[in-house]
């Protein structure tokens, strides 16, 4: 009849197996690899007649005073809506932005107010004529090469899919 380990070797055995079973258990996640988009921004599209532009929602305090600050680069199409709890008379400036953008300010009723074009690293402050809900930054252009003027409707998921924090 074959002995059983004891003592030292008996829990040495143990420990083993125990290892073991812990290594397998952790397997899947020492092979996890976070996919490729991971901490990209959500993009949330917005209609402005028959052109969309992806959207950041800038909607609380922090996201709204951070905006596009220090990026080099802004896709084509793409832009960034801050989004206020309330309406006001709301200012933007470029400090920290390296790109030129135009801003679009937006009433309550999603309509453009009207479009400045604002240069890179200015503390120039850029504000609407009248009370606004809604900004929106682009390319520097952006606007003008697709014919969109104050007046025009603004439509899309981006305004429905979150609430603003109070400024």
């Amino acid at each position: 009849m074959p002995s059983r380990p004891s003592g030292p070797s008996r829990k040495l055995l143990w420990a083993i197996l125990v290892g073991a079973l812990l290594l397998t258990a952790c397997l899947p996640l020492l092979r996890y690899s976070p996919p490729a988009d991971a901490g990209a921004p959500l993009l949330l599209p917005l209609t402005i007649g028959e052109h969309t532009v992806m959207v950041e929602v800038a909607a609380d305090p922090a996201s709204r005073r951070q905006g596009l600050m220090f990026r080099e680069h802004l896709p084509e199409g793409q832009g960034m809506l801050f989004v206020w709890s309330r309406e006001a008379r709301y200012g933007m400036w470029m400090k920290n932005t390296l790109i030129p953008l135009d801003v679009a300010f937006i009433s309550a009723d999603h309509r453009i107010i009207e479009i400045m074009t604002m240069q890179p690293e200015t503390t120039d402050s850029h504000t609407a004529s009248e009370p606004v809900r809604f900004a929106l930054e682009v390319n520097a252009g952006w606007f003008e090469r697709h014919g969109i003027e104050p007046g025009d409707e603004v439509g899309g998921k981006a305004f429905t899919a979150t609430r603003a924090s109070p400024p």
